[in-house]
């Protein structure tokens, strides 16, 4: 178990987000850039929840504080991208805990990026419409 002066780090990403997790033995807080997380995702209980999930997971929502700094991307990436770094800092704390997380599908990246565009075309794939006159 995490003293009160140590913790636990994890760093996740999905797509231009970065997100860099701190876990700290606590209450269940999670204060994302320094705001509460409720307040920095504007109340949507979905992606709350979706941030959550690996400490729902492992049983351990009550017991951990977590200090998140994200940069970049949207929000719903970010939330992906933070989802990750709480994962890898649970399995960095507990390596009993890695299999169920990886399993969940917690700790792997999801590499799916934008498509650059392509020159000539209106974007990454859309040409204009062909003509046969």
């Amino acid at each position: 178990m995490a003293k009160s002066n140590d913790y636990f780090y994890g760093l996740g990403r999905r797509k231009s987000a970065t997100a860099r997790a701190r876990l700290t033995g606590g209450k269940g807080v999670i204060v994302i850039n320094g705001k509460p997380a409720e307040e920095y995702l504007d109340g949507n209980t979905t992606l709350l929840a979706e941030l959550t999930d690996p400490l729902a997971l492992v049983g351990k929502q009550k017991e951990f504080d977590v200090s998140l700094v994200i940069s970049g991307g949207g929000t719903s990436g970010q939330v992906d991208a933070a989802k990750s770094a709480i994962a890898k800092a649970i399995a960095e704390m507990d390596e009993t805990q890695r299999s169920s997380l990886k399993k969940a599908g917690f700790i792997k990246r999801d590499p799916r990026e934008k498509e650059r565009k392509k020159y000539g075309l209106r974007s990454a794939r859309k040409r204009e419409q062909f003509s046969k006159r």
